[in-house]
């Protein structure tokens, strides 16, 4: 319930920012209670600052957090109240990665039957796997993958870049097929694919797919990217050196 003595202060953290109402009579821990389904952070993992103007900080703390109330600190309004996790990063949720939400996948003998799917659609005009040239189609395509695998000689263990980007270098780990991109593209995901670890963590995954690894271990960074044979360049790609081009004093 609103009161009269209400402080309108913005709330930020790492997931969130939003305006809040805040009475000064409050503690700092029911603060922390009250910002918990905010932030998504517990209580007792959140550091408090108290941001006032661009230069001036208070921290929001106090020994006995239960009995110390919000007053005593130079609440202002549209002040900013900063909420720090300090749970170490691999113990946080992570409430951006859509991956990791759960979803409704309608069965397969089931979407067969519809006849308002793009399914029932390609059926009907001849397309993919349905084309009566598919097969030859397909087989030429595969033909096409292999080749260029050949004729670049890409091969595991040798340094390339990726789609002709000087910041996505790294090096081959992985020539073939990939199953679980089949599974997840049919037919199309079929041939080669070229498995890199880049320098930097500006990929994909961790060198694992769909709980199959390929290279790496568990709780590596994402510097892994799969990709067809037409976009990877072997060659001396080295190692960027970020400090190269800095002038030395």
């Amino acid at each position: 319930m609103q009161t009269a003595g209400d402080i309108p202060l913005l709330v930020s953290s790492e997931n969130a920012s939003s305006e809040r109402r805040v009475t000064p009579s409050w503690t700092i821990g029911q603060l922390k209670a009250k910002l918990e389904p905010v932030t998504g952070i517990p209580p007792l993992s959140q550091k408090l600052i108290l941001k006032l103007g661009s230069q001036q900080t208070v921290p929001i703390e106090a020994a006995d957090e239960e009995n110390t109330q919000l007053s005593s600190f130079p609440l202002a309004p549209y002040a900013e109240i900063l909420v720090t996790d300090l749970r170490p990063p691999g113990a946080r949720p992570n409430y951006t990665d859509p991956s990791a939400v759960p979803k409704y996948e309608l069965p397969t003998a089931i979407y067969e039957t519809k006849t308002d799917s793009v399914l029932a659609w390609k059926k009907a005009n001849k397309l993919g796997r349905f084309d009566p040239d598919a097969p030859t189609i397909l087989s030429s395509r595969l033909a096409g993958y292999a080749s260029e695998v050949a004729e670049k000689g890409i091969e595991k263990g040798k340094r390339c870049r990726v789609g002709g980007e000087d910041a996505k270098r790294g090096e081959v780990m992985y020539v073939g097929e990939v199953e679980e991109i089949v599974k997840g593209q049919g037919e199309g995901g079929r041939g080669v694919w070229v498995g890199v670890k880049l320098d930097e963590p500006v990929g994909k995954n961790d060198g694992s797919l769909g709980g199959h690894r390929y290279w790496g271990k568990e709780g590596d960074a994402k510097f892994g990217v799969f990709v067809r044979p037409e976009r990877v360049e072997v060659g001396e790609w080295p190692v960027l050196d970020d400090l190269e081009d800095m002038e030395e004093f």
